[in-house]
């Protein structure tokens, strides 16, 4: 009978058939336990009846619901201070299925997650105080941009309409140094618009290219640059 323990999160909230409820109310009489552990998540429930945050996914109700006898899944006959901690935990452990019957969407109460977004290498260089950007026209009407950031260490390319190269060869992307070397960073993918984030550190790069080569890339560049960005103008 110890499975009728995990009942209590879905009997809380409504969610047992006739005769689930029918056993876990017998078994409510006899344990109290459990019927603290209901009356917990009933005032959890009334708490949360007034959000106003968005409706969750489809499916999340029975997704929840259907995962409920994970919620609890030790019986009650633990030390009294193991029963403590648990109850102390609670209301993380069931968030989820009285959100879910509540109709309120996860999104708008996740207490383990910080609520900054989490920013790519490539935005962090592009909303950068410090950020640097170099555009460029080719004569098709497409553009490169070069975005540099000396905080970050690091450059990305953003191109609009950017034609393929020739079948065969690859874009691949270049830091140019104080010396004059031309360092790789990287290839392109062949896509027109995009933002790719260049390989190495780019603090010191007085500039950047993009050079049409063999498949697979050279370590050194065979052709001269289709686009030069000149950072010390920048």
């Amino acid at each position: 009978m110890s499975d009728l323990h995990a009942l209590s999160g879905a009997y809380a909230v409504d969610a047992l058939d006739d005769v689930e409820r029918a056993r876990f109310e017998r078994h409510l009489a006899e344990c109290e336990d459990c019927r603290a552990e209901v009356q917990s998540l009933r005032e959890a429930a009334a708490l949360l009846a007034d959000d106003t945050a968005a409706a969750p996914p489809p499916g999340l109700r029975d997704r929840v619901l259907a995962d409920i006898a994970t919620v609890r899944p030790l019986p009650p006959v633990v030390p009294h201070g193991a029963s403590r901690l648990r109850r102390r935990w609670l209301p993380l452990l069931v968030a989820a299925a009285v959100l879910a019957v509540l109709g309120v969407g996860l999104a708008a109460w996740q207490p383990w997650t910080s609520s900054a977004p989490t920013l790519t290498a490539a935005d962090r260089v592009l909303s950068a105080g410090d950020a640097q950007a170099v555009r460029l026209s080719f004569p098709d009407g497409s553009t490169a941009t070069l975005t540099r950031s000396v905080s970050e260490g690091r450059a990305v390319i953003t191109t609009t309409d950017m034609a393929p190269p020739p079948a065969g060869k690859v874009y691949e992307l270049w830091l140019q140094h104080p010396d004059g070397h031309m360092a790789p960073a990287g290839l392109m993918p062949v896509r027109p618009d995009q933002t790719v984030l260049l390989d190495g550190d780019a603090s010191a790069a007085v500039g950047a290219g993009i050079t049409v080569e063999p498949a697979g890339g050279s370590p050194e560049p065979t052709s001269e640059p289709i686009a030069l960005f000149d950072l010390q103008q920048a």
